[in-house]
């Protein structure tokens, strides 16, 4: 099983020795309840990078109130029988108020339209709880490469907007969804799922699915794309979409046609569980 550290002094007595023996560093940044998506992010961090780090922390700045903090799942002894299956070296778990001593007031918020559109208006501050949390590891690890799931897709722009800006000596590396057989994304929220639940909630990805089909069967208008995905979701009554909107893939943009690379990004409530999903779609290069 992988070592777990619990402090910021431990994990960096660890992450000197590595680099000591000329080792690069990896960072995989998860909340637990790890599952086959977090694994493909630490396989590719193994292939790429001699030393891995594995954050394990749920990160309490990004949860508005009322929502599953307190519920969200955790169990650290199967997190890291899973992280020890795929070769990570070190998993640090650290408390809250290790993360966020008393007296610690500075925090990190990336403004402007990549947080003022899909997610954003419907979790206000949770973008500033990630930027925050992810600054603090970045710097307590020092990693050369840090990995995150492109499911999380405009998380994954706001956190390379962050890095750019602060000019962390650090790349984002991106990494593809990894999907159920029936085309769910995984998540850790799918384990809130029940059973009827679950099952229609695989029409999200068949909506996105329909909608890439279109495009690459010719069409370019927005609307039609989204409105494609739109026909296949509403078929599932038990699927509450939160929005569902075609943006340009590297500006979130608002898009009319589709000239440039984009992403179809959707979030649904499905019972009690809000899940996201997205596809890409662009011409061809």
């Amino acid at each position: 099983m992988t070592d777990v550290v619990s402090t910021v002094a431990a994990v960096r007595q660890r992450v000197a020795a590595a680099r000591a023996e000329g080792k690069s560093i990896g960072l995989v940044p998860t909340m637990g309840a790890l599952h086959e998506g977090h694994l493909s992010l630490i396989a590719k961090a193994r292939a790429e990078c001699g030393f891995v780090v594995v954050s394990v922390f749920v990160n309490p700045t990004q949860f508005a109130p009322g929502t599953d903090f307190e519920t969200y799942p955790r169990d650290l002894e199967s997190d890291a029988e899973k992280v020890g299956e795929v070769g990570a070296d070190l998993i640090f778990a650290p408390s809250v108020e290790e993360m966020y001593p008393p007296g610690d007031s500075t925090f990190v918020e990336v403004e402007g339209p990549l947080v003022e559109c899909l997610c954003g208006p419907h979790r206000p501050g949770h973008f500033r709880g990630v930027t925050t949390v992810c600054a603090r590891l970045f710097n307590i690890v020092g990693a050369d490469r840090a990995y995150f799931g492109e499911k999380d897709y405009q998380q994954l722009l706001v956190i390379k907007q962050m890095v750019r800006d602060l000019k962390f000596a650090l790349e984002i590396v991106p990494v593809p969804i990894v999907r159920e057989p029936d085309g769910l994304a995984r998540s850790s929220r799918n384990a809130y799922l029940s059973a009827e639940e679950r099952k229609a909630a695989a029409v999200l990805s068949r909506g996105l699915f329909a909608a890439r089909e279109r495009f690459d069967a010719g069409e370019r208008e927005a609307g039609a794309l989204v409105a494609e995905a739109e026909r296949v979701i509403a078929g599932e009554p038990r699927v509450k979409v939160q929005y569902l909107e075609l943006r340009d893939a590297e500006t979130l943009e608002g898009l009319q046609t589709v000239e440039r690379k984009a992403v179809l990004a959707v979030a649904a409530l499905v019972g009690e569980a809000r899940l996201i999903d997205n596809v890409v779609v662009g011409p061809p290069t």
